[in-house]
């Protein structure tokens, strides 16, 4: 596996847009759609009569259908996340899915030896690909729209066109991602945020009651979200990990654009716990506590996770750029005593 000649590129981008309708690595993605889509994130989602969800249950819809959305409507509960989506025969809230659009990119021509671009996926999901010189191309994890990813390389790919050879700082080994999948992110879009503030000057306040999240530079308030914390479950028993967000006062020491999170196992099922390209991680504790972006629900509000902040992913992107340590084009994490992080109950 290298990277492509010009004249191979060349030969396979003339042939990847009249080949896109046949290639079976784009389930249900034949053509490009910019319109408002939503991807079900949990194993089922319940389309009710009317808004609520004291209506009557006409229909279910199951992990990754995509579902044109004809209106957003103010159903008024739950007060934390009351939106609901009018789609074909009735209402689904908002809650167990995401927002995602059918949009593809212009492969790039090549990646400068010794160096990697940050991507981002643009479709509702892709389904990642690795070669062995023993087994050939097999199928391994399905990456979803919104996640991050490091290209360090460009292949053909198992359908002859170019396939994004990916680094994976948790796997070790490369794996591939059809091309017209990733955007490269240039780096004036996730540059640092007002670097120039002291570092005392900048504090992110995260109240743990009214999963709110604050942001101040010199006691001003910059910027404000809902955001969903651990579940309050405590910790069972000793060998499980707590999934209750801890309290108190802490620092940003550790940030990763692209964070793959889980035990690395790339024949994980969709049900099992192993999240790639989890975007725009900023840890703010030893035991792996994290504000990130979130693809797999839009439930914010109210407690969602194993123990980290649950954010919006293009809030998280904003605090990742906002929060110290400083961060580089080229650096798969970045580590060092940063922003200084309060957890309230």
């Amino acid at each position: 596996m290298t990277d492509l000649s010009r004249r191979d590129f060349l030969k396979l981008s003339a042939a990847t847009l009249t080949s896109l309708a046949f290639s079976p690595f784009l389930p249900g993605l034949e053509s490009f759609n910019d319109a408002d889509l939503i991807r079900i994130t949990t194993k089922s989602a319940s389309v009710f009569s009317q808004p609520n969800d004291q209506s009557t249950i006409v229909g279910q819809r199951f992990r990754d259908e995509l579902i044109n959305i004809y209106k957003e409507v103010d159903g008024g509960t739950p007060i934390y996340n009351p939106i609901w989506y009018r789609v074909w025969g009735g209402y689904i809230h908002r809650g167990p899915t995401q927002k995602v659009k059918v949009l593809f990119n212009e492969p790039l021509t090549s990646i400068p030896e010794g160096t990697r671009q940050l991507s981002e996926l643009t479709v509702p999901y892709s389904q990642a690909m690795r070669y062995t010189k023993t087994y050939g191309w097999q199928p391994n994890l399905r990456l979803y729209y919104g996640t991050t990813y490091w290209i360090d390389g460009i292949d053909e790919g198992p359908d002859g066109q170019p396939w994004y050879r990916i680094y994976d700082e948790l796997v070790g080994f490369p794996y591939n991602v059809l091309a017209m999948h990733l955007r490269p992110i240039p780096f004036d879009e996730w540059a640092p945020i007002t670097p120039e503030v002291p570092l005392e000057n900048k504090r992110i306040e995260v109240n743990l009651n009214t999963q709110m999240l604050t942001a101040y530079e010199y006691d001003q308030v910059v910027f404000q979200t809902n955001i969903s914390s651990g579940i309050p479950a405590g910790r069972p028993s000793p060998n499980v990990i707590s999934t209750k967000t801890p309290s108190g006062e802490f620092r940003v020491f550790e940030k990763y654009p692209s964070k793959h999170m889980g035990n690395g196992n790339l024949f994980a099922g969709v049900e099992d716990y192993e999240l790639p390209g989890v975007p725009w991680t900023s840890f703010f504790t030893e035991s792996g506590v994290a504000f990130h972006g979130t693809y797999w629900h839009d439930n914010f509000g109210t407690p969602m996770s194993r123990g980290c902040i649950n954010m919006r992913i293009v809030e998280a992107k904003w605090v990742f750029r906002w929060a110290q340590p400083l961060h580089d084009s080229q650096s798969v994490f970045n580590r060092g005593r940063g922003t200084k992080v309060l957890v309230v109950p």
